[in-house]
């Protein structure tokens, strides 16, 4: 397996286009507890060019009933970016100074229960900007935010199959 750069430009470029509006190539969760995840997947995928498919723990979508559970939940997505050791990106939790445009921002309760994901789309003031569906935003600055936990998601890179 070969691993490569991930393409944040084209990931926010992807942000841009879509913060505002449903890609009908994908299903939108709207109604289904939320479109945020699945927002930020496809936007990762539009910088990575690469899924994984291996059932259950892998990080695809086909359709809105193929797919798997790390595409569209908070929880699952978290757990496989830093786990992942085959195809798609891969990621590391990182502290905010090692942010880049391109990664992901989660939100969470006092409890450790994480139920929102955002990409960073920018930075001002050495902060960053956040593009997120469900609320959709682009360039919303973090602390326009409510949230009692947070965390931050640095894709480290890409793993593609051999061809």
């Amino acid at each position: 397996m070969e691993t490569v750069r991930y393409d944040r430009a084209r990931a926010v470029l992807y942000a841009r286009r879509w913060a505002f509006a449903r890609n009908p190539a994908y299903y939108a969760f709207d109604g289904l507890g939320g479109d945020c995840t699945n927002f930020v997947s496809q936007c990762l995928f539009a910088g990575s060019g690469t899924m994984n498919f291996t059932p259950v723990f892998g990080w695809f979508y086909r359709t809105a009933n193929d797919r798997t559970a790390s595409w569209t939940g908070v929880e699952f997505f978290y757990r496989f970016l830093l786990a992942n050791e085959g195809a798609g990106p891969f990621a590391e939790e990182v502290g905010l100074r090692e942010l880049e445009i391109g990664d992901a921002v989660q939100f969470g309760r006092e409890t450790g229960d994480f139920y929102h994901t955002c990409l960073v789309s920018g930075f001002r003031s050495g902060l960053p900007l956040l593009a997120a569906h469900s609320a959709d935003a682009f360039d919303k600055p973090l602390l326009r935010y409510s949230f009692e936990r947070v965390r931050f998601l640095h894709i480290r890179g890409v793993r593609r199959p051999d061809r």
